[in-house]
């Protein structure tokens, strides 16, 4: 099992002050070569089994699990799943939003055929007390073959009420 990290998704950063709203919808694309190499991450090898990828920071304050879709427009390797869900920045867990590997997509989506997967979250959306990593844990099958998918996640800023 490896750590793998992809460049920082590039999109709108949030904003708490637009006379329209504080909701974005989140981007990120994910794509494997022909060997099944994560395109444009830290590790030169296939993707295997237990491999979790970092794909990008969530501020803390945001309210997540409002809403999240897979979709797949290239199948990866044939038995391939995956999770998707967020671990804090500093690796310590928080009692009252608590990390959670499979947050918002769960163990065991299939991503080895071409689908639009709409996640039906069966937990409470919640804020980011901190900086959290949005994680994708690979399972199923290692990749040995290229796929393109693309995660949309949509997320509010809601900012953290600081202690006085």
């Amino acid at each position: 099992m490896a750590d793998i990290t992809v460049p920082e998704v590039v999109h709108t950063r949030f904003t708490a002050d637009a006379a329209y709203g504080n909701k974005s919808v989140i981007h990120i694309p994910y794509e494997c070569n022909a060997s099944g190499v994560i395109v444009g991450s830290s590790k030169a090898t296939a993707v295997a089994v237990g491999d979790v990828v970092y794909l990008m920071k969530i501020p803390k304050g945001t309210k997540i699990g409002l809403g999240s879709r897979l979709i797949v427009s290239d199948a990866f390797t044939a038995a391939t799943t995956l999770s998707l869900g967020f671990k804090y920045v500093d690796g310590v867990d928080v009692t009252a939003v608590p990390q959670n590997a499979a947050f918002f997509l769960a163990a065991g989506t299939a991503t080895s055929a071409v689908a639009h997967l709409v996640a039906t979250p069966a937990l409470r959306p919640v804020v980011l007390p901190k900086d959290a990593y949005l994680i994708l844990t690979v399972a199923g099958a290692a990749y040995a073959a290229s796929g393109i998918a693309d995660i949309l996640l949509d997320m509010v800023f809601e900012g953290i009420k600081e202690m006085e």
